[in-house]
């Protein structure tokens, strides 16, 4: 029920089923299933069938498969941005069962770092590429002698890595390079 949109038709009835599939319902009667007598003595302490709901302050995406959020979830990391846009659209239009919904959502991803990498720019201690990847821990701690003649699979894209790193750091100074450039000679 909750992973639908609309509610379940029942297709067939329990008398049609049980003739058409055998073994069907064969633990509906609580006294044919194995677990009764352990699941008669368990006693867990709740007073509730179904949990009291976590108040909802904000609003939440949820899959369109579910009529309601469960009742308790996270709200660590509120959607901002762009990001935040690209991935209440993956919520509002896709089903979990469709490439697009995860396609957006890792879209959304990519899109929050360069948005973090960006506000990182904006603040006193910016991000540092270098240090913070660990490129210098590769030199200092046997990180590259560690990588050969152990059979590591990801020795077979090394040579990748600093180019994914460095890579956008050096086309955004390029740019800003460009940038500034074209400010200075409008100036002249």
């Amino acid at each position: 029920m909750p992973y639908t949109k609309e509610a379940p038709q029942q297709i067939a009835s329990e008398e049609e089923l049980r003739a058409r599939i055998p073994g069907w319902g064969a633990d509906l009667d609580r006294k044919d299933r194995p677990a009764v007598p352990r699941e008669q003595s368990l006693t867990t302490g709740a007073h509730w069938e179904f949990p009291d709901r976590q108040p909802e302050k904000a609003r939440r995406e949820r899959s369109v498969e579910h009529r309601f959020l469960p009742p308790v979830f996270g709200t660590t990391v509120p959607l901002k941005g762009l990001s935040g846009g690209i991935r209440r659209l993956a919520y509002a239009r896709y089903s979990e069962g469709r490439a697009a919904h995860w396609l957006l959502l890792i879209l959304g991803d990519r899109v929050d770092a360069v948005e973090s990498h960006v506000a990182s720019l904006a603040t006193r201690r910016p991000d540092e590429p270098i240090t913070q990847s660990g490129v210098v821990s590769e030199l200092s701690h046997d990180g590259l002698r560690s990588r050969f003649g152990r059979g590591r699979a990801d020795v077979k894209h090394v040579w990748l890595d600093p180019v994914l790193v460095v890579g956008p750091w050096l086309m955004a100074g390029g740019l800003v390079f460009a940038l500034g450039r074209t400010v200075v000679r409008a100036l002249r």
